[in-house]
């Protein structure tokens, strides 16, 4: 599947431009048939959106983590909390997940963009 910006090239190319499907397709070295197909159909794919859910992100405590993991990034590596860390400070403010909630958030946060 294409990206949304090769999609909106492909549309920009045939559409603005004036160009034919082959020249699009030589020009982009993509397939005839998908040059076609997003060229002259409507149709633009559905971007799918993960949907967050869990005790970390309908409660406080994805707020608070995120708030924490935030405040440490800007120290040196030495001095900020461990997952370990994180997850007995959650307890002492009454948190009732497992440390693997705590550590898939805190993963999830590293990764997301």
């Amino acid at each position: 599947m294409l990206a949304m910006s090769d999609i909106n090239c492909i549309k920009h190319l045939r559409d603005k431009k004036g160009l034919s499907i082959t020249k699009i397709k030589e020009t982009l070295g993509i397939n005839w048939r998908t040059a076609k197909k997003y060229a002259d159909e409507n149709q633009l794919p559905k971007s799918k959106i993960k949907k967050s859910k869990g005790m970390m992100h309908t409660e406080k405590w994805g707020d608070i983590v995120s708030d924490w993991l935030f405040e440490d990034s800007r120290l040196k590596r030495k001095l900020r909390r461990t997952k370990k860390q994180i997850y007995k400070d959650l307890q002492d403010l009454g948190f009732e997940g497992s440390y693997r909630t705590v550590c898939y958030f805190i993963t999830d946060w590293e990764n997301s963009p």
